[in-house]
């Protein structure tokens, strides 16, 4: 899940919960376009401090848990999300782009949150993962990293300096 992340003059732990529904509320997202946009996040995550911990999809739109650093504001990383997964998923599904006219892959809203570590961030990592299955539906569910370090500890946030 979440870590530390240190700087030069800062240390870290940013977590934000962003919803993006595809424009017109079409259901557009179907495995293609989740593949397409878990690819493109992992390309995201190289190129950029952004760093996805869960990724959620339910036809209309699509739930991101994301860590970053203190000079991403969230603004900047829904532009950077929106524009670059929009353009890939046009380019490697254009079914797509027929079912939504021809135009824009996202609507303009969206919602972020912040997520606390030590509170909500299991919770919203679980509603995030449960997107798109019905009740009592056993869906093999695919993490998009491996547990690559320790979860995030009271006594971690008192040893930071």
């Amino acid at each position: 899940m979440s870590r530390l992340i240190h700087k030069s003059h800062n240390v870290s732990v940013l977590l934000y919960h962003a919803v993006f529904p595809a424009k017109y509320r079409r259901v557009v997202i179907d495995h293609a376009v989740d593949e397409a946009v878990r690819e493109v996040c992992l390309d995201i995550a190289r190129r950029y401090e952004i760093e996805f911990l869960e990724i959620g999809t339910d036809g209309d739109h699509v739930h991101f848990l994301v860590q970053s650093v203190p000079t991403y504001s969230p603004t900047k990383i829904i532009t950077i999300l929106k524009s670059l997964t929009a353009r890939e998923v046009f380019k490697r599904c254009p079914q797509v782009k027929k079912q939504l006219w021809g135009g824009e892959f996202w609507s303009d809203g969206y919602f972020v949150s912040t997520v606390g570590p030590q509170g909500n961030e299991h919770t919203i990592a679980d509603y995030v993962r449960d997107q798109g299955q019905e009740k009592g539906q056993d869906l093999t569910y695919q993490q998009l990293y491996a547990a690559h370090s320790p979860a995030l500890t009271s006594s971690d946030q008192l040893a930071l300096f």
